[in-house]
């Protein structure tokens, strides 16, 4: 659709049409002393080749280091392709799909991004989509709660090796509905979910569990034993997972006897960059049952009059989306289109191609162990299965570790006693397919230099789980 700005003219006989003199004046019950009449911090305007200039001064600041950091964002190589078709105008301008008629390109697009990850996820439904992982989850809380009528309590228990990020998120936006989030604490010895501390629940009223797979510290749970707990107990479970381990390990609608009753997470490494922070999406399944509960566009398949297939909103009236505190859902236009970029990416790579990612990512994870776990003071914190993260401890400060390894252009992992003080010295690494043989080998002896290094110099250093 071509851009066609009013002209002064254009303006003054629409002006004149409604009886009014200036634009202001459509304004004018904005009492006066809340209006800003000058943009003193505002700089004047530049030039565009100034501007350019800025923009790639600020986009370098990044800088292209080795990236071994995870933590719930990850670096996987993205096909060309991907984002070349996504930003094709077709794609990166269609905006709303709730006029059928006129958006049946996007509507179809969303449903064949809806059948994928179902399917990924062994789930029956899949919306599309929302606006992160963390609100994702929030967002399924609060759906548990609708949907699971035999509990009163309100009462949802959560993994204490799930995503820090998502659990602050999940209780901002739920503290205020009387909901209360219980921690479940996890094993020092294994990184996995205490499955003896649910016996404090046994005879209590619980309306839902989430379970992370892999957690947080890239351990796999033992997701079929908590679903089958939580489901004899009539409590719901709310899987959080990374969408591209479920090609390799066991899906949530595959846990236990029954299977999870929602699934949600990132969709980010399913085709999006690490871009200075996002824009993300958060991705929901569910069970058919609930589905009149799920937030989100919710895209359906049927025939017109000619027997042609045709793609609509189905379930949800487009009013539900924008009002405001009372909506159930928060996707937005970016989430829309990395939602496109996730489709294009996992159309390309198909069910092998992912696959084949993850089982790569696996491989140079262990590899990465083996690198490292005979380096002095260096230690594999958890054993057991894991995928692409590992917990390392060691004989030094992370955070000065940290900065030398930043300052040799390496971004070594994550610092764990940022969110668990009882992880001390603790650094959680991440291994993806985009890491080579040489990638690996150079983050082991840089990080065998600085560990030697720094754990000669006074340092406050805890034994392990003090």
């Amino acid at each position: 659709m071509p851009f066609i700005p009013h002209t002064e003219e254009d303006v003054r006989q629409m002006l004149a049409a409604i009886g009014v003199d200036d634009i202001e004046t459509l304004f004018d019950e904005i009492p006066d002393d809340l209006k800003i009449h000058e943009l003193n911090e505002v700089p004047e305007g530049v030039s565009e080749m100034e501007i350019s200039r800025i923009m790639h001064e600020r986009a370098n600041q990044d800088g292209q280091p080795l990236n071994f950091i995870g933590a719930g964002a990850y670096e996987h190589h993205i096909p060309a392709a991907v984002w070349e078709i996504t930003t094709r105008g077709e794609f990166y301008s269609a905006y709303t799909p709730y006029q059928a008629e006129a958006s049946q390109g996007t509507l179809q697009l969303l449903y064949e991004y809806q059948t994928m990850m179902a399917s990924l996820m062994a789930m029956d439904v899949s919306n599309a989509s929302l606006y992160d992982g963390a609100s994702g989850l929030a967002e399924a809380i609060l759906m548990a709660v609708r949907a699971n009528r035999k509990s009163k309590s309100r009462k949802i228990l959560v993994a204490g090796s799930l995503n820090p990020v998502y659990r602050k998120v999940a209780r901002t936006l739920t503290h205020q509905q009387a909901i209360e989030l219980i921690e479940i604490p996890f094993d020092p010895e294994t990184g996995l979910t205490d499955q003896s501390s649910l016996s404090a629940y046994e005879d209590q009223d619980i309306t839902a569990i989430v379970i992370n797979q892999p957690n947080f510290f890239g351990q796999l749970e033992a997701c079929d034993g908590l679903t089958d707990w939580a489901h004899a107990r009539d409590a719901l479970v709310i899987a959080v997972v990374n969408p591209l381990a479920m090609s390799l390990i066991k899906p949530p609608g595959q846990w236990g006897e029954q299977g999870a009753d929602i699934a949600c997470g990132d969709g980010q490494p399913l085709g999006a960059p690490l871009s200075s922070g996002g824009p993300y999406y958060g991705f929901m399944t569910c069970r058919q049952s609930i589905v009149r509960q799920m937030p989100g566009r919710i895209i359906g398949r049927t025939v017109d009059v000619d027997g042609q297939p045709g793609y609509t909103l189905t379930l949800q009236a487009r009013e539900q989306h924008i009002r405001r505190s009372k909506a159930t859902s928060n996707i937005c236009t970016n989430q829309g289109l990395v939602v496109t970029a996730s489709t294009i990416y996992m159309s390309i790579l198909g069910a092998k191609g992912l696959r084949q990612v993850a089982v790569k990512s696996h491989e140079n994870t262990n590899q990465l162990v083996t690198a490292v776990e005979n380096i002095p003071g260096v230690r594999v914190l958890f054993g057991g299965p894991r995928f692409h993260e590992v917990v390392l401890q060691l004989d030094c400060e992370v955070s000065g570790l940290l900065r030398t390894m930043s300052a040799h252009g390496i971004q070594a992992g994550y610092d764990l006693s940022t969110d668990y003080p009882e992880l001390a010295n603790c650094l959680l690494v991440c291994a993806t397919e985009t890491r080579t043989d040489a990638d690996i080998q150079r983050y082991a002896e840089l990080l065998e230099r600085v560990v030697g290094l720094q754990s000669k110099a006074p340092c406050p250093v805890k034994p392990k789980f003090a």
